[in-house]
């Protein structure tokens, strides 16, 4: 890891970021690769239908501008999950 940006700070069951500033941020900063980190306060690391449906948007962008999302891991209760080692992406 080069860099590690703070991008969006939610509640216990809700965090609201646009990928674009995602994005942005990426092309700003002249990066290579991305790969996404966040956590689930609830401390359950699965991802939910929305962290899935945003990553795979996140990919498909990345794809287009040249920076690839090489994983997004969702951190929880002292564990972690793979969304490239689960091979959702």
């Amino acid at each position: 890891m080069i860099k590690r940006k703070l991008v969006s700070v939610g509640g216990i069951d809700v965090n609201v970021f646009k990928p674009k500033e995602i994005l942005y941020m990426a092309v700003r900063e002249n990066s290579s690769a991305m790969i996404i980190v966040h956590n689930h306060p609830s401390g359950d690391p699965e991802p939910s239908e929305e962290d899935i449906k945003i990553t795979k948007k996140l990919v498909e962008a990345g794809k287009v501008i040249g920076i690839p999302i090489q994983d997004h891991i969702i951190i929880g209760d002292g564990t972690y999950i793979s969304m490239k080692e689960r091979g959702i992406i």
